[in-house]
């Protein structure tokens, strides 16, 4: 039988990279209100939440590491489980970046800032952080799927944490300039010592563009990042993942080495729905991080 979340052992602190414990009642949200809303992109269609919660032993209780998810709850609509932007080294604060999609996100994306709505989590696992350290990292992301890649970038170059890593290569793409996410963040990273970024739409844009231009994993190629002590982070839309997997390998990353998220399969978060399985695994309780390695052993359904 599958363990339920509850039945985890309690994890150490998340100082050092090591998972948090899962919050006591997995089913109940934390009350949070939206502190200020972002429009991210030019069809208007994702926008970023900022979320503080209402009481502060519960700001303390949330403790999550980039790679984690959350279910954000819209009382009287329903749920929908996001990616967590935001890094634990922004204390004070959650970050969701949603698209427009459907009921719960059409509600939210309705939203104004002060209205009060929930947060259950955090949940899923983390990037493998303990294995990260002394290791440059590589990041190939595409889309809205930047989300726990931010929360990633954004950990690694803090002051308390960036001894513990090497250099840090980020590729990130969409269709156009003006579907790239956190634009000011990205910004201020063009100058962040030891992270190269770079940043590629998939066609010449009608417009003044110093970034790369064509498909993530063509792109990846043509840059050629170093595979040696390196682990690569990828999270994307399927089809970007299935491209980009071979160009890894082409440029000698170890299968154990590429490092994914499952982000688009998780449902109910604690393993009781079944909606996200992929083959014995859930995705929202195994995953959504997995190494190729294990990837390769479930039915190719993700």
């Amino acid at each position: 039988m599958k363990p339920s979340v509850e039945e985890k052992p309690a994890a150490p602190t998340a100082a050092r990279g090591v998972p948090p414990a899962a919050p006591a009642n997995p089913y109940i949200p934390y009350p949070v209100r939206i502190a200020d809303i972002t429009v991210e992109n030019e069809a208007r269609d994702l926008k970023t939440f900022k979320l503080v919660f209402e009481r502060e032993e519960d700001r303390q209780a949330f403790r999550y590491l980039p790679g984690q998810f959350a279910e954000v709850s819209v009382l009287g609509t329903g749920e929908s489980p996001f990616g967590i932007a935001s890094s634990p080294t922004e204390a004070g604060y959650l970050l969701f970046t949603v698209k427009l999609t459907g009921t719960v996100t059409a509600e939210l994306h309705g939203s104004e800032a002060g209205r009060r709505i929930g947060v259950r989590g955090p949940l899923g696992n983390t990037f493998p952080w303990q294995r990260l350290e002394g290791k440059d990292i590589v990041i190939v992301s595409g889309g809205f799927a930047f989300t726990t890649l931010r929360s990633a970038i954004t950990y690694m170059l803090d002051p308390a944490n960036r001894k513990r890593f090497g250099k840090i290569f980020a590729l990130y793409g969409a269709r156009s300039p003006g579907e790239l996410l956190y634009k000011q963040q990205l910004a201020a990273w063009k100058s962040a010592e030891g992270l190269n970024l770079n940043l590629a739409v998939d066609r010449e844009p009608g417009e003044p563009w110093d970034g790369k231009v064509g498909l993530v994993p063509n792109v990846l190629r043509d840059l050629k990042p170093s595979a040696q002590n390196a682990i690569a982070l990828v999270c994307g839309p399927p089809i970007m993942i299935r491209f980009t997997i071979p160009v890894l390998q082409e440029l000698g990353f170890a299968k154990e080495d590429i490092i994914l998220s499952l982000e688009n399969r998780m449902k109910c978060g604690i393993g009781k729905c079944g909606r996200c399985n992929v083959g014995a695994k859930y995705v929202c309780t195994d995953g959504p991080v997995f190494s190729f390695a294990e990837l390769e052993k479930l039915p190719p359904e993700y």
